[in-house]
């Protein structure tokens, strides 16, 4: 089977960012399938490709993957007009190769969502199978963080995500809150599956030094953030906890916060301001890079802004590095995660909006880091049992696979 894997963000381990699309694009090769992935030009991922660009794409193979890069870089340190922009020009780029690449199945995955019409003109236009698998709900996300006010631009949105789930043969949802709006969009559940992220447990299990910022002394606790700097991931939120440590005087105790995003800057500024020395600001690392500060680290951060729609609506990857790595989460708002955390003990969830709470959590793993380790066992035993990127994805090729099968078999009997 010849799969034409369509995700704007695809980067591979030596990138930054979430390698979910890799992972799985490996898995359908060694699978015995042909896979073409096309993607953008990210700042903080890497596509595993190094020629130059001709007419605006590069083009090699990568670990087996087919990959085409379309040079188009994007940055979420871009604000909002940028990022759109960049969303469409990739959504033009691609709906004309799909028409010109060979393939039996597409497959897309947001973010963003405009991905979703190269798919739709794949099923309409060449009758070709079509999976979508959602990331994240669109446009009820932005709509709920107030980052897209004008009605017309959500009616739009609102009817390619429609378009797009009424076209596909099938989907996939990173989380359970992800299935369900699916489904509340008319498309029935037989057709929906939950596949979340998942734990690469190879990467972090890895031989690899431990280090940490100068500014960590040895004996303190070390709390990671690993993840974007915008709106959606409140990280204010870390800096009000980091103040009320400060006042404390719970100098054992060390933030680091470690990637990009538009609201980077005024981070570090806020903590300038307010001098705060129990945090320290991090570039983006290399995955392969951070297994060596993960095996440092006491403590995971799994920080999101209070809105009820990231509560069951997301599937963030750094939890998933976390518990991969043996770590204890501190997780910031309720929802699934929450929930998980709680029923395998392996963190502490604190109430959103809460700087007392998230700061007594911090100075309970300081106090006893004996049940702080205990945690993280039992993080990694989770990791293990219930979300092993192996087994996860499997069922992920097992769900494309079908979808290629069945579709051809319902053609053959319509032609017979």
């Amino acid at each position: 089977m010849r799969l034409l894997y369509i995700h704007q963000h695809f980067a591979t381990p030596k990138g930054s960012v979430g390698i979910r699309s890799y992972q799985m694009a490996r898995r359908m090769v060694e699978r015995g399938h042909a896979v073409t992935m096309l993607c953008g030009r990210g700042v903080e991922g890497q596509s595993g490709l190094t020629g130059s660009f001709q007419r605006g794409i590069r083009r090699g193979s990568v670990d087996g993957i087919d990959v085409i890069e379309v040079d188009l870089t994007y940055s979420n340190k871009d604000g909002f007009l940028k990022r759109t922009g960049t969303f469409l020009s990739f959504m033009l780029r691609t709906s004309r190769l799909v028409f010109t690449e060979p393939y039996d199945v597409l497959f897309a995955t947001t973010t963003p969502l405009t991905v979703g019409l190269p798919g739709i003109l794949g099923r309409w236009f060449r009758g070709k199978p079509f999976v979508f698998e959602v990331r994240d709900l669109w446009p009820e996300l932005p709509r709920a963080m107030g980052v897209i006010r004008n009605p017309i631009v959500l009616w739009a949105m609102g009817v390619l995500e429609w378009a797009s789930y009424r076209s596909a043969h099938r989907l996939i949802g990173l989380s359970p809150g992800i299935v369900d709006g699916i489904a509340r969009r008319g498309v029935p559940l037989e057709r929906i599956a939950l596949v979340p992220n998942g734990c690469d447990l190879d990467i972090f299990s890895a031989d690899s030094g431990a280090w940490q910022p100068q500014e960590v002394h040895d004996t303190d606790l070390l709390a990671v953030f690993a993840g974007a700097h915008g709106l959606a991931n409140g990280l204010d939120s870390v800096l009000d906890a980091a103040a009320v440590l400060q006042r404390r005087g719970a100098d054992d105790i060390r933030i680091v916060l470690i990637g990009n995003g538009m609201r980077k800057a005024a981070l570090v500024e806020r903590a300038k301001r307010k001098g705060l020395r129990n945090v320290v600001f991090l570039d983006p690392v290399r995955k392969t890079e951070l297994v060596g500060l993960f095996k440092r680290a006491d403590v995971g951060l799994q920080i999101l802004a209070n809105i009820p729609a990231f509560y069951y609506g997301t599937s963030p990857n750094k939890f998933f590095d976390y518990i991969a790595a043996g770590l204890p989460v501190l997780n910031n708002y309720p929802g699934w995660l929450a929930e998980v955390i709680e029923a395998h003990d392996c963190g502490i969830a604190v109430p959103p909006a809460d700087p007392e709470a998230f700061a007594d959590a911090l100075m309970r793993f300081a106090e006893d880091r004996a049940r702080t380790r205990l945690m993280g066992a039992r993080a990694l035993r989770l990791a293990r049992q219930d979300f092993a990127r192996e087994a996860l994805a499997e069922r992920w090729a097992e769900w494309v696979e079908q979808a290629g099968r069945r579709t051809t078999a319902s053609s053959v009997t319509r032609s017979s």
